[in-house]
């Protein structure tokens, strides 16, 4: 299977849609940030730029795999208060097997998601320090209505156009 049919299949994938659409359910009412497509692809071009720029060694298809897949278990969480991270591992691991992505990628990627709520210099992969840095640098903050409301530190918070 090719790298593109990969992670489009992730997204094609009846489970990885099941729990998107519930993640939106969940979140019809939420005023801060949202985790739905817009988001995770947001933060897998921003993966890529980075690995670009920064010629690290990640291919296209493990990012976007990565990115798609990190806010996952918000489901569980909105559901049972399982953490998100713990969650979209689990799923992740269930759902990239049957899309193409070998055993040892299926770790790695899944070590990611569990890594992507830990600051970058706290994490045992790169890919997890990778995937925490997108997911931060895609909040726009500096233009949300409620982001005096929110509850992330001021330091994570983007009040500028990172670069």
């Amino acid at each position: 299977m090719k790298s593109d049919e990969r992670y489009n299949s992730i997204i094609a994938n009846s489970e990885y849609l099941a729990l998107l659409n519930s993640i939106n359910e969940y979140e019809t009412d939420r005023k801060f940030c949202r985790h739905g497509i817009k988001h995770l692809l947001d933060t897998a071009r921003i993966m890529y730029i980075i690995t670009l720029e920064e010629n690290l060694p990640y291919s296209k298809d493990i990012i976007y795999a990565a990115a798609l897949l990190h806010d996952i278990g918000r489901y569980e969480q909105y559901k049972n208060g399982t953490p998100h991270h713990i969650a979209g591992k689990r799923a992740a691991e269930h759902i990239l097997p049957r899309c193409g992505y070998s055993a040892d990628e299926a770790e790695i990627i899944s070590k990611a998601i569990s890594e992507h709520r830990t600051p970058s210099d706290d994490t045992d992969s790169s890919l997890g320090a990778l995937l925490y840095k997108a997911d931060k640098l895609s909040r726009m903050c500096f233009c949300c209505g409620v982001k005096d409301e929110c509850y992330w530190d001021r330091e994570l918070k983007n009040e500028n156009i990172i670069i």
